[in-house]
């Protein structure tokens, strides 16, 4: 597919496919789905990105030009959209958020009626529409005037929290945590949602402007937090992605805990309660090998997925788990919510941390393989078989590995970017390879 990478549409606000006119097409096709299928209300939401209320009003209209009631949510997670279309229940949701993009990007992010991702073939079929609508008329403009944004309902943020809240088994007690909200679409409800859940929260990042979501904070930018989880004492820290769907804590000496800690945390206090299925855990290729390891020290089945919460779901329904998740901090937990939350995260491991009554540190206690990730920025995807240089190079690095380690690389789905992860035993071997790899896609892919 050309336009939908492995979370929906994502790229420049205002340009194609973000254009006003493909997003009323968007919102048609959405709302001529769900009229098919004999619903009539699609959830709607977005993220504090300055672009989303405007690309929120053109899905809307384009939706109600097929009869759908809009439910509009305002700024809330994309997990929270999903779990709206449950409660209500809806037709179908749509997110308006890039998750961890920087701020001039947006995307669109569409749930069926059982609160899952468009499939594939759902999202192909769109995505020939939109294409053959550019080329029929390239920069034919919206024939009418821009839409005002629908009216917030603010009943759907409460029911959210409630849901959230409705899972917890008991009430938190003795536990402080300082939450990064990355400036998000979770920086009202994340601290809202723990207070109530019976936690002490700070939060920082909290204060969205338009153009500061992800900028030097959250969880792709985890180090402020950790800082100041030391800093202020508390008992944990978690920084949340611009849409709030991922999460990267740390514990109270500020050590960060990525998706596989969360992962391996979640896995033992699951086993010791009899809530881990037999179908065991799942992971992605870019998931740490230490953490198979000692998944499977512990008797418990791990499985590798391509990257992407789809391809995480599929493999958990596939091979029976109910914990899976990424490194990148997505994780799913299928008996509690229909998709990747970072505040269901939040309180899952908060509440695994009162329960405990122990420090967080003593319950993250997975022991990582070396590992290095690089980000290579490249302007256009070239096979790496059909990048000699690369290619090349990625053969060296696995001759000089020798089965001690392993080289992975892939294209991001969302964003122009090679992602080089190599691992091993020794940390300045890994590091050097890396260091080579990258220098070589640098010089291939230019």
């Amino acid at each position: 597919m050309k336009l939908f990478g492995t979370d929906g549409l994502r790229g420049r606000a205002g340009v194609f496919p973000l254009d006003p006119r493909s997003l009323v097409t968007v919102g048609r096709d959405v709302g001529a789905s769900v009229r098919r299928e004999g619903g009539s209300t699609v959830v709607l939401g977005g993220d504090t990105r300055e672009s989303t209320p405007a690309m929120a009003a053109e899905l809307a209209a384009g939706l109600e030009q097929e009869g759908c009631r809009v439910a509009f949510a305002g700024v809330v997670p994309t997990p929270a959209v999903a779990e709206l279309v449950l409660a209500l229940p809806a037709g179908a949701g749509i997110s308006v958020s890039a998750s961890h993009n920087p701020h001039e990007d947006n995307g669109v992010k569409v749930f069926g009626a059982d609160a899952r991702k468009w499939p594939d073939e759902r999202e192909e079929a769109l995505e020939r529409r939109l294409l053959a609508e550019r080329d029929s008329s390239p920069g034919a403009p919206v024939d009418r005037a821009e839409p005002p944004p629908p009216p917030v309902d603010p009943s759907l943020s409460e029911t959210y929290i409630a849901r959230l809240l409705a899972r917890l088994p008991r009430p938190l007690h003795d536990v402080t945590v300082l939450l990064d909200a990355g400036n998000g679409a979770a920086y009202r409800i994340g601290p809202e949602a723990l207070r109530r859940a019976g936690c002490s929260v700070v939060s920082i990042a909290d204060r969205p402007d338009g153009r500061n979501i992800n900028a030097s904070c959250g969880a792709l930018h985890p180090e402020g937090m950790a800082r100041e989880t030391r800093a202020r004492h508390a008992d944990m820290g978690v920084a949340l992605d611009g849409d709030a769907d991922r999460a990267i804590f740390a514990d109270e000496s500020g050590r960060l805990l990525d998706g596989d800690d969360v992962l391996w945390i979640a896995a033992m206090r699951w086993k010791a309660e009899g809530r881990l299925a037999g179908g065991g855990v799942v992971g992605t290729v870019m998931s740490n090998f230490g953490l198979e390891a000692a998944l499977a020290r512990e008797g418990i089945a791990f499985h590798r997925a391509a990257v992407g919460d789809r391809n995480v779901a599929r493999r958990m329904e596939e091979t029976g788990s109910v914990l899976g998740g990424e490194t990148s901090g997505h994780i799913l937990f299928a008996p509690l919510s229909p998709a990747g939350d970072g505040i269901q995260t939040a309180l899952v491991v908060a509440g695994i941390r009162s329960d405990a009554g122990r420090p967080l540190s003593e319950l993250a206690t997975l022991e990582k393989t070396p590992q290095a990730l690089r980000n290579v920025r490249v302007p256009r995807r070239v096979p790496i078989e059909s990048a000699p240089v690369l290619s090349r190079a990625v053969a060296e690095a696995e001759a000089a590995l020798d089965g001690r380690g392993r080289v992975f690389l892939r294209y991001s789905g969302t964003e122009p970017l090679l992602r080089i992860l190599v691992e091993g035993e020794d940390e300045r071997e890994v590091t050097g390879i890396a260091d080579a790899l990258e220098k070589a896609a640098r010089s291939a892919l230019a």
